[in-house]
């Protein structure tokens, strides 16, 4: 089984800032502690389709070119702070079809996953 090498994310509220203001998703909880907190949070956290970029840049570094990636989808399973940094790692499922399935998974320093089921298919180049 092939392993990807691991690559870790450092998330900082100027990149959640960043993408709030990229995408137009200004809830409050993504920006405003307190807010957040009366949601029942512990604080800001990130967006999940963040985490969800961040992983599609992890799959285009292993496939070196983002028009191989095919396909990419995972479950949102744990939140993402500010000051977390996350690891990502995968290996490949199998190959076949002019395609390379990939099995990925993404956890923060605590060893807490935050994404799963994770899964991306490459063009075999």
């Amino acid at each position: 089984m092939k392993e990807l090498q691991p690559h870790a994310w450092e998330v900082t509220r100027e990149q959640i800032n960043a993408y709030a203001e990229a995408s137009g998703d200004r809830n409050p909880i993504h920006l405003d502690d307190d807010a957040a907190r009366a949601a029942g949070l512990p604080g800001v956290i990130a967006h999940g389709m963040l985490g969800m970029a961040q992983l599609a840049n992890f799959v285009v570094g292993y496939a070196g070119d983002h028009r191989r990636l095919r396909r990419l989808r995972c479950r949102f399973s744990g939140m993402v702070q500010p000051g977390d940094t996350i690891t990502f790692s995968g290996h490949v499922l199998e190959e076949g079809d002019g395609l390379v399935r990939l099995e990925l998974s993404a956890e923060n320093q605590r060893g807490e996953r935050v994404l799963t089921k994770a899964l991306a298919e490459v063009a075999a180049g």
